[in-house]
């Protein structure tokens, strides 16, 4: 029965493609931050190294500089919290799916000492119609590729967000979507208890008007702000 709703989805895929052409027709592509996209703070040792890896919000697609980013903001957190040092990196791409991490950008990392890791990374199975079944092909060889680059890190995820609180989705689309994050979301959790990496809390979005960038998808620097002292706890935890 918990998959009854999922499958109700693709008798709506009619509605997903006229509603989504009209969004994708309405919203421009916005590029991802200028800025850094690594960068130390000074602190005590030991030295936590953080690695920020999936999609568009990782590369803190939706404002204009990477300092306001989710990595940046992430890691001064950590520093406040911790007096330590940080290093970090943010690796995000637009549009990427756990797959395309998987396979193109993940044997492609240098193999850096990382410490502490968080994935922003499923929004785009979920947006693009993915299949239960592939995400936990593709994310789940994510996370097994991650544990043996760096078996010692903790790998913390972060699941989809609530797609019927996004402004620029339509109520119908964003409720499609919803229960298809919803599907993501629990067998990411349990593939995170599996092979070792610790799922986050899902983000609660409680100011959409404040927390999204002009494109109504894609987080503004409060919405960063708001994600990163999210996952500040989950990520030192351990």
């Amino acid at each position: 029965m918990r998959r009854f709703p999922t499958f109700l989805t693709w008798l709506a895929f009619p509605i997903y493609v006229w509603q989504g052409l009209g969004v994708r027709r309405r919203t421009s592509r916005m590029l991802p931050a200028r800025g850094p996209v690594m960068h130390e703070i000074s602190g005590q040792a030991p030295a936590i190294s953080l690695l920020v890896l999936g999609d568009s919000s990782a590369a803190s697609v939706g404002i204009g500089n990477s300092e306001n980013g989710l990595a940046a903001q992430l890691a001064v957190m950590i520093a406040q919290r911790t007096g330590g040092a940080v290093r970090w990196r943010a690796a995000g791409f637009n549009s990427a799916t756990s797959g395309q991490i998987r396979d193109h950008v993940l044997p492609n990392l240098s193999a850096d000492p990382w410490t502490h890791i968080v994935l922003a990374i499923g929004t785009n199975d979920t947006k693009n119609f993915h299949s239960v079944p592939r995400f936990k092909k593709e994310f789940g060889g994510l996370l097994y590729a991650l544990r043996a680059k760096w078996p010692e890190a903790r790998v913390v995820w972060s699941p989809v967000l609530e797609f019927t609180r996004a402004p620029a989705m339509p109520s119908l689309l964003g409720k499609i979507l919803e229960i298809r994050a919803t599907a993501m979301n629990r067998m990411g959790e349990r593939l995170c208890l599996e092979r070792g990496a610790v799922p986050a809390p899902r983000l609660p979005i409680t100011n959409p008007e404040a927390g999204f960038a002009s494109d109504g998808f894609h987080a503004s620097e409060a919405g960063y702000r708001a994600w990163a002292e999210h996952l500040v706890g989950p990520v030192l935890a351990g």
